[in-house]
């Protein structure tokens, strides 16, 4: 792959490369993408966060719902070793038949903040693409190197800010697009719940009292002597998100958390660090949390005066969506 540098003498000619034997035709314009924008803030926390992509909710062209993937730093499963990689897909909110296809001819987009244009990126013989149930995402494996994509000499990011979209079918004038915001440590970001009296509980599980970290809403939800697959061997603790109606269009929360359960003496305490996507009323954790031998031990201090206290700590979540007409 070649930078922008390479190649901004003239900026009215296009710009082709070539990746895994599909060349790619770059061309420069002022018009936004007429159908979608997806608006990437804080991506250097999004870079280093464990998840290997990260999706836009689904937007509806022609009949049928999209979406828009990054990755930010590779798509190993395609080779796109150094590069950012950018795909069109077709969300699996579709129902199609077995043997249904639908035939797109799309065009991906960068935003160029220097120059305040679009980058237009599509094949370069502007093939049509067949979408179907076995293969929902076209695109580009290797966009642009993660270097050049980082210097921002070069105009893709600004303001630790970048912006993709994408025109399917028609072209209209009806745009929408979203907000995607990665936070480290969300403002008061730990949960403690004590419980007490733990050798009395007598029902398979319990659970805290909904807390907010973030903007959503959250419980704890605990097996005091395991759930079903680890009944009395180990504790089980489970991280859940209690919003309803939150996570429209295809939406999750990806989220990078830390449960506790503390020693309230002078040794370590026992964590265990977990990420997901969340949907709403989704639960995610560990059914092989610790032994209950280990918990039960009264000289390692899990458990004191009947007293267990268990904490969650929100480590990283992406922000709600944020929906924008007229970008």
């Amino acid at each position: 792959m070649i930078g922008r540098k390479g190649v901004m003498e003239d900026e009215s000619n296009a710009r082709a490369k070539e990746d895994n034997n599909a060349e790619i035709s770059w061309k420069l314009r002022s018009l936004p993408p007429a159908h979608y924008i997806f608006k990437i803030e804080n991506l250097s926390l999004l870079s280093d966060a464990k998840a290997e992509c990260f999706r836009s909710a689904d937007f509806e062209v022609g009949a049928y719902k999209w979406k828009l993937s990054v990755y930010p730093r590779e798509n190993k499963k395609r080779n796109g070793d150094g590069h950012i990689s950018l795909y069109l897909v077709l969300s699996n909110s579709n129902e199609l038949t077995f043997n249904q296809e639908v035939n797109v001819n799309f065009k991906l987009f960068v935003y160029d903040h220097i120059r305040d244009n679009y980058w237009t990126v599509q094949d370069t013989d502007e093939k049509v693409r067949r979408f179907q149930g076995i293969k929902r995402e076209w695109g580009f494996d290797k966009l642009v190197s993660v270097t050049d994509f980082k210097d921002e000499s070069n105009g893709y990011i600004m303001d630790n800010c970048c912006i993709f979209g994408a025109e399917v079918f028609v072209i209209d004038n009806a745009s929408k697009g979203e907000c995607l915001s990665m936070v480290k440590k969300p403002e008061k970001n730990t949960y403690i719940w004590t419980i007490q009296k733990i050798s009395q509980l007598d029902s398979s599980y319990i659970k805290s009292e909904e807390f907010a970290i973030g903007g959503s809403k959250w419980r704890i939800r605990l097996y005091p002597k395991g759930n079903l697959k680890t009944k009395v061997k180990s504790l089980s603790i489970f991280l859940r998100l209690e919003d309803d109606a939150t996570f429209e269009n295809g939406r999750k929360l990806y989220v990078e958390y830390m449960l506790r359960v503390r020693n309230q003496f002078e040794g370590e305490h026992c964590e265990k660090e977990g990420q997901f996507e969340f949907e709403s009323k989704d639960g995610w954790g560990f059914s092989n949390f610790m032994s209950l031998n280990d918990l039960n031990d009264k000289s390692k201090g899990f458990i004191h005066d009947n007293t267990l206290i268990v904490e969650v700590e929100i480590q990283a979540m992406t922000l709600l969506i944020v929906v924008l007409e007229n970008w």
